[in-house]
């Protein structure tokens, strides 16, 4: 880091200092993790020690404190998730920070220190291609309450693609549902485990300077569920009293899986046209009850009219693309090889 970035950094702490807010402490040093260039992070906090001043020792208590819950490797390009091999190893940020922060003012103890109030999860867009895992906070001495929002990617394969800190009255403006914390943590943590493992994946350039934040909140929320499904089949309670209805249902969840919130026009033509041909043996019942299984479905997802179109506009073809042994998949060519055994 440069000798100007180094007296920024110094002149930051200084203003924190007078703050006294844990909360812009801990954002702060998020930030600065993320603008830190993994050959850089061993002399920067190097000079921090070296010059020994409250800022400094500041600095390195909210470096530290970010930097404790496994996995937070900063980012190390503008809209890019670091891979599990990149990036500085956040140990160094631990052990450079040690037994420092008894040297500080009580306020800083605080940092990482706070007790998760609720959370909530949903649709971020009609078509649920992005959700929403929302959790709310407030430090151990009932202060600074605050919102952690984590945008997951559902078309991508459910990443972590977003995150913003937030006063808790943003909610207001979000229409998720209450869910347990400990479940909506466990997604937030899998979101973000996962943009880990996939090299080069797009997220937006906001993320990297709330990732340690966002990663250090998910940890702290006790009883974690990993991994942490959609439960969004699970509460389909309207399926059509049709025979062959149980069966198209099966199949719809399967197709759908674990990412049952994203239902758009486009994944309804995919299933109703490629994959149900590709992949699926049903009986003729089942064939004949599909549409209003996808239909009932689709008002269970929110009945965008749009959805619903596509629906209409997609089904009257489904007996003959089933009946067309030419788009059968390798998987199913060989079930129905052995079922005619």
């Amino acid at each position: 880091m440069s000798t100007t970035a180094f007296t920024t950094a110094i002149a930051q702490a200084r203003d924190l200092l007078r703050w006294r807010s844990p909360l812009r402490t801990e954002l702060w040093a998020a930030r600065l993790t993320a603008d830190l260039e993994p050959g850089e992070v061993e002399s920067f906090l190097g000079r921090l020690v070296e010059d020994g001043s409250t800022e400094a020792r500041l600095t390195l208590a909210a470096l530290s404190a970010v930097n404790t819950a496994a996995g937070t490797n900063p980012p190390t390009g503008e809209g890019a998730s670091p891979s599990a091999d990149e990036g500085a190893d956040a140990g160094v940020f631990v052990r450079a920070g040690n037994g420092v922060v008894e040297t500080l003012p009580g306020w800083v103890r605080r940092m990482g220190r706070v007790t998760c109030e609720g959370a909530w999860y949903g649709k971020a867009d009609p078509f649920g291609e992005q959700t929403l895992a929302a959790l709310s906070f407030r430090y151990e001495n009932g202060k600074e309450p605050h919102l952690l929002v984590v945008g997951i990617d559902q078309a991508s394969g459910g990443l972590a693609v977003d995150a913003v800190v937030e006063e808790v009255k943003f909610l207001d403006d979000l229409d998720l549902r209450a869910e347990e914390p400990g479940v909506v943590a466990g997604r937030v943590l899998d979101a973000f485990e996962l943009g880990d493992r996939i090299m080069g994946a797009l997220v937006a350039g906001t993320l990297p300077a709330v990732r340690s934040v966002a990663f250090l909140r998910a940890r702290a929320v006790p009883d974690l569920v990993r991994p942490a499904p959609d439960d969004t089949v699970s509460r389909f309670h309207e399926l059509p009293e049709l025979p062959g209805a149980r069966e198209a249902f099966e199949k719809l969840a399967e197709f759908v899986g674990d990412r049952p919130a994203w239902w758009s026009p486009a994944r309804v033509t995919q299933f109703l046209t490629s994959w149900l041909p590709r992949e699926a043996i049903l009986s003729e019942a089942g064939i004949a009850a599909m549409p209003e299984v996808v239909r009932a479905w689709s008002r269970f997802s929110g009945g965008h009219p749009a959805v619903l179109a596509q629906v209409a506009a997609d089904a009257p073809r489904l007996p003959a693309l089933m009946a067309d042994d030419s788009l059968a998949g390798l998987g199913k060519r060989i079930a129905q090889a052995q079922r005619d055994r």
